[in-house]
């Protein structure tokens, strides 16, 4: 295992800032090179420092824009019109895809990514699904899927 200093939030490993531990193979093919991370040594660690201060302000400006978004978000619905066949099943799914595309025709530019569907919808009913906008603010939308006339 070799040590890291982060320089932007990973999913499951740590935040900003953190020193954490990696495989050798992680940080010299992934974390390294995109610029994610550096090696924790002596030069490395006081050249951070004064990064610091600016990944902090930023990280507060990412937090605040995603708290505005999820505050967007709360309490919206989006209804889906699809076939279905006997027992409720829909000819075809509801994706990630397909809700980042409704929410754009609303106004909401949202990537596909966040939202956070293990498998597509493939049912009528009522949906909440989660969205991962920032790791501390996953709201939740509600999605109604009903059947065409």
């Amino acid at each position: 295992m070799v040590e890291v200093i982060l320089r932007k939030d990973v999913a499951d490993l740590g935040l900003a800032g953190e020193m954490v531990s990696v495989r050798p193979g992680y940080a010299r093919n992934y974390l390294i090179p995109q610029g994610i991370a550096l090696a924790a040594n002596e030069g490395n660690r006081r050249r951070f420092e004064e990064e610091r201060r600016q990944i902090e302000q930023s990280a507060a400006r990412e937090r605040e824009a995603a708290t505005q978004l999820a505050s967007e978000l709360e309490g919206r619905s989006i209804t889906f019109v699809r076939r279905a066949g006997e027992g409720g099943r829909l000819f075809g799914s509801v994706t990630s895809a397909d809700i980042a595309e409704e929410l754009e025709k609303e106004g909401v530019s949202l990537d596909r990514r966040v939202i956070r569907m293990d498998d597509p919808i493939k049912d009528l009913g009522v949906y909440d699904i989660p969205l991962r906008i920032h790791p501390d603010v996953e709201p939740a939308l509600k999605v109604w899927v009903i059947a065409e006339e």
